[in-house]
């Protein structure tokens, strides 16, 4: 039976955030999600979408000069095929990366592909939803973020920093909620305390704002 997955979208543009922030990548966003994230910039990806095979998406992937692919959502984990499809890409020679909620069991993602774990705030209102076990299954390569969207998503996620050594995992990326928190607030916040993450924005909203395919 041919593989294939429900697609959103597939499209060429700056990565606007983790390691590779700046660089031209192909985002494959994958339709469906099971979380509700209050501050979801990608609500328009939980329903809908086209059915491409693998053959198709790799066509896709393949127009464009670019070494790095990333695959998101919604949650692509929510479609089994992504495992394969992840695989796949990273046969290719592409360096894939993969944005997940941390809802869902990574433990079966390729060990090439650079996870990028959301880890859930209480602000996000889907803070239950975090699957710890997760972090048995992250490599020294791999990110976790959290979006902050007030003090007390910081003091929070500040506490689980502590509280798994997460620092001395991977590295671990804190970004102010678009248009919730002031940057420079979380900015000065992680200054003061000294934290020892990575201060992110989201290179691509100030760019072009919530503008879906970018």
């Amino acid at each position: 039976m041919q593989q294939r997955l429900r697609i959103t979208e597939i499209f060429y543009s700056l990565q606007g955030e983790t390691q590779t922030v700046g660089l031209p990548t192909v985002f494959v966003r994958l339709t469906g999600c099971p979380l509700r994230c209050q501050y979801c910039d990608s609500a328009y990806a939980f329903q809908g979408g086209s059915w491409l095979s693998f053959e198709q998406i790799l066509q896709e992937v393949k127009k464009y000069d670019t070494r790095y692919v990333t695959v998101s959502g919604g949650e692509p984990l929510a479609q089994k095929a992504c495992i394969l499809l992840l695989q796949q890409l990273c046969d290719e020679g592409y360096q894939v990366s993969l944005e997940t909620s941390g809802a869902l069991d990574v433990a079966a993602v390729d060990p090439r592909v650079v996870k990028i774990i959301d880890i859930k705030t209480p602000g996000s209102q889907e803070v239950k939803k975090n699957h710890w076990q997760n972090l048995k299954h992250i490599r020294s390569t791999d990110q976790l973020k959290f979006v902050i969207c007030d003090r007390l998503d910081y003091e929070w996620a500040k506490s689980k920093v502590f509280e798994h050594s997460l620092n001395e995992l991977v590295e671990v990326l804190f970004s102010p909620s678009f248009e919730q928190l002031p940057a420079v607030e979380l900015a000065n916040w992680i200054l003061v305390d000294q934290l020892p993450v990575r201060f992110q924005l989201q290179m691509h909203k100030y760019l072009w704002g919530d503008v879906p395919g970018k």
